[in-house]
């Protein structure tokens, strides 16, 4: 099995006020089908509220992150045993989300 991550930048998301609640329930019940069907790893959304900071192997702190770095809007990761089914997740998150999603495959990590 391999582990996916399927995501989205926030200004990729552009829906009405009106249709965020169902756009939310949706997305939601995808993630319970992903739940049930025993793929789902976790996901969540980057609370761009707080700012992202840099931390140093000797423990330093800096608000300045890597150049270019623009980690921000929602993720969901699955495991799953194909590339095929990866993408087939990813197109449900995507009609659920009503925008595109990135698909990338987390390399194997035997420690993980």
């Amino acid at each position: 099995m391999t582990k996916y991550l399927i995501s989205f930048p926030s200004e990729a998301m552009v829906v009405t006020a009106e249709d965020f609640p169902a756009v939310v329930a949706k997305s939601h019940a995808v993630i319970e089908e992903a739940k049930a069907a025993g793929v789902y790893v976790f996901g969540g959304g980057i609370n761009e509220e707080v700012e992202p900071v840099r931390v140093f192997a000797d423990g330093a702190v800096s608000p300045e992150i890597y150049a270019g770095s623009r980690l921000k809007g929602g993720f969901t990761v699955l495991e799953v045993a194909t590339r095929e089914q990866a993408v087939e997740w990813a197109r449900k998150i995507a009609v659920a989300c009503r925008c595109a999603q990135e698909l990338r495959e987390f390399a194997f990590d035997p420690a993980s």
